[in-house]
């Protein structure tokens, strides 16, 4: 970890902000094919006493829209005057699925959040990536990555994203505790996630995931924002005393409810549920109404998330059990 004893400018690209100061503006990442440059939005807090630094980024996938709405509470609650240290901030990160309101990037078909660290001559999700690993994210002491399941819904959860084994992993799984928001993913995230490649350099990361909806959801909001707050208090950089549960459920896998026939879903358990192996979350009907099939629990677990819509093909996904719960 970085440790920014120094009171300095704190400086992205072509955007500087004193001590005391705040700046907005704009970070060319790339440019359309009518030649129109691809600029993400960047705010920086540079606090008026000096600290550490925080970044925090939101719609790495573009239909993920409640973290920017965390990022704009935040920004309209947090002044240079009362902030010990430095915040960046970049409200929209996928430029170009944001716009075409979907996950994947419609120029690379990729997802950003595989992209991390980034490449300089990438495809344009790598090259975004890098754009902001290196100007923005290695100056930062901690990393918030808001995500959310999508449209698909999903308890308010933290994902810790490397080993059990990986240096950082204490620091990032206190992160995640700090954030507060009652449940942790604690596994091994794929390659190019943020909350892998910062770590390796050092910056404990978390990928909080505020529910999954479309638009926005207000309590997932609340929770995000509240999940910030928390860091931010705790780490020392505005006054105030975070609001941390004394117990969270930790899982460290998935494992999924399949269905073997084919209809409607009428469910028997309601996410954030406990469950017990063989316990019955889920029936299946025909297009009759008739039940065809009852899902049960394969395991004891927490029930995750399911899918948006209440229909299901033979062999489909009806939800996802975190399991084993263990505690925090």
């Amino acid at each position: 970890m970085r440790n920014n004893i120094r009171h300095s400018n704190l400086v992205v690209g072509q955007l500087v902000a004193e001590p005391g100061t705040r700046m907005e503006g704009h970070l060319k990442v790339g440019t359309m094919p009518d030649r129109t440059a691809v600029r993400l939005p960047v705010v920086l807090i540079n606090g008026r006493y000096p600290g550490k630094t925080l970044y925090i980024q939101a719609i790495s996938d573009g239909d993920e829209l409640n973290g920017i709405a965390v990022i704009h509470k935040i920004l309209q609650t947090i002044t240079p005057e009362q902030l010990h240290g430095k915040i960046i901030a970049v409200p929209l990160v996928n430029f170009h699925a944001f716009h075409a309101k979907q996950a994947l990037s419609p120029v690379d078909n990729r997802k950003m959040n595989r992209c991390f660290p980034g490449r300089r001559d990438g495809t344009s999700s790598e090259r975004i990536a890098y754009h902001l690993f290196q100007r923005a994210v290695q100056q930062a002491d901690y990393c918030l990555d808001l995500h959310q399941g999508g449209v698909h819904p999903m308890i308010d959860e933290v994902r810790v994203r490397v080993g059990e084994k990986h240096t950082l992993h204490g620091a990032c799984l206190e992160l995640a505790r700090v954030f507060g928001i009652g449940h942790i993913l604690n596994q091994k995230g794929p390659k190019g996630q943020l909350a892998q490649a910062a770590p390796e350099i050092g910056i404990p990361t978390i990928d909080p995931e505020l529910g999954g909806t479309h638009g926005w959801d207000a309590t997932s909001i609340e929770k995000g924002v509240r999940g910030v707050l928390n860091v931010l208090q705790y780490y020392g950089f505005i006054p105030g005393t975070p609001e941390i549960p004394e117990q969270q459920i930790v899982v460290k896998k998935f494992v999924p409810l399949i269905s073997n026939e084919g209809g409607f879903v009428y469910y028997r358990a309601e996410l954030y549920e406990q469950l017990t192996a063989s316990q019955p979350v889920a029936d299946i009907c025909d297009v009759f109404g008739n039940v065809q099939e009852s899902i049960s629990s394969p395991v004891d677990g927490v029930f995750w998330a399911k899918p948006i819509y209440p229909m299901v093909a033979s062999g489909g996904i009806v939800g996802k059990i975190g399991t084993p719960i263990g505690y925090l």
